[in-house]
């Protein structure tokens, strides 16, 4: 167990959600925690566990297409009408990196955009937002809104609100609107069938390229019926499958990630090497999933810099208990000690 001891809540601030503008444009800014000052001397015991709690994103062959897939459509969205511009939809398990992908995109285009326009500080290239549980369509532009920092009064219906939104987002020069957990919308039922044409009706008014992220897209409610058609239509899907370990090409591709991320360890006595030579039980531990990756090693990292030991081992990772997901289909056995 982690005992943070006088060092817990030190210098704690929390971060704002990124479906605010002030949220992101903090988390497309944000500099990295360092755990070494300017003349590479460690530094303090909280800055290294911030360090390890943070830890950067590892790009992932995946996230190299998506990227490619919305610079193309970006391209090829930019002289087309509402009816006629296409988008893409992340699909795939849960813990594979949906979410993580869509926010790097995002966060490549802002810093893109801000390079090419930078006397336009007040441009709001970008609009992220996650999909409410059972919304309305009230309730998902109340989210656009939400994010632009529009006061919202009770007195203004569904119909205002959505020409503020859309007014707004046209004159601050939107052209990415990424939107997390569209597998919540149950066309099956009322509020989801509306609210799934209320984000058609956004997609004809804001003049932007769309990108959805999904829990297994293909199997939900979204794409069926006459609306799924519609939908289908106009998205391509990409499946962000977790990470497999089968063929050389599949474990090199592994190998090189846990081993990126080894080299970001800021552990005194780790022993370089150890966690790229554990790759394959770190595959069958996560099941190739990047957020379960991320978890293993970062809590790992913490436990052996707050205990003291500044080593991450087999044992050790065995220590660590993952999410449930990954703890069932791990296949091997649990190590017992740390070795």
């Amino acid at each position: 167990m982690v005992s943070t001891g006088s060092s817990e809540g030190a210098g704690f601030v929390p971060l704002a959600p990124p479906s605010t503008w002030h949220g992101w444009d903090a988390f497309v800014h944000r500099p990295s925690v360092s755990a070494r000052d300017g003349n590479g001397v460690t530094c303090s015991q909280t800055d290294r566990e911030n360090y390890h709690s943070e830890l950067a994103v590892m790009r992932t062959p995946a996230m190299d297409s998506v990227f490619t897939a919305v610079r193309r459509l970006l391209l090829l969205n930019r002289r087309q009408h509402a009816g006629a511009r296409r988008g893409l939809i992340i699909s795939g398990p849960a813990t594979t990196g949906k979410t993580t992908t869509m926010m790097a995109l995002g966060r490549s285009f802002q810093l893109s955009d801000e390079h090419r326009h930078p006397d336009q500080g007040d441009r709001r290239p970008v609009l992220f937002i996650s999909v409410p549980p059972a919304a309305t369509p009230k309730m998902l532009v109340t989210e656009f809104a939400r994010f632009l920092g529009m006061p919202i009064a009770e007195r203004l219906n569904q119909t205002q609100i959505t020409n503020a939104v859309c007014d707004l987002l046209c004159e601050l020069g939107t052209q990415l609107v990424l939107i997390d957990d569209v597998h919540l919308l149950d066309t099956q039922r009322r509020a989801g069938a509306e609210t799934s044409d209320q984000l058609k009706y956004l997609g004809e008014r804001i003049p932007a390229t769309y990108v959805y992220s999904a829990i297994d897209v293909e199997t939900s409610s979204l794409l069926s019926g006459v609306r799924g058609a519609q939908i289908a239509g106009r998205f391509k899907i990409f499946r962000h499958r977790p990470l497999a370990y089968a063929t050389e090409q599949d474990k090199a591709v592994w190998d090189d990630l846990v081993q990126a991320m080894e080299s970001l360890l800021r552990l005194r006595s780790h022993r370089p090497g150890t966690l790229v030579k554990h790759a394959a039980y770190l595959h069958a531990r996560t099941g190739g999933r990047i957020g379960s990756l991320s978890h293993l090693v970062r809590e790992a990292a913490l436990v052996a810099s707050v205990e003291g030991t500044e080593r991450i081992t087999k044992g050790l990772l065995g220590e660590v208990e993952l999410d449930a997901y990954a703890e069932s289909q791990a296949r091997p056995s649990r190590p017992v000690g740390r070795k």
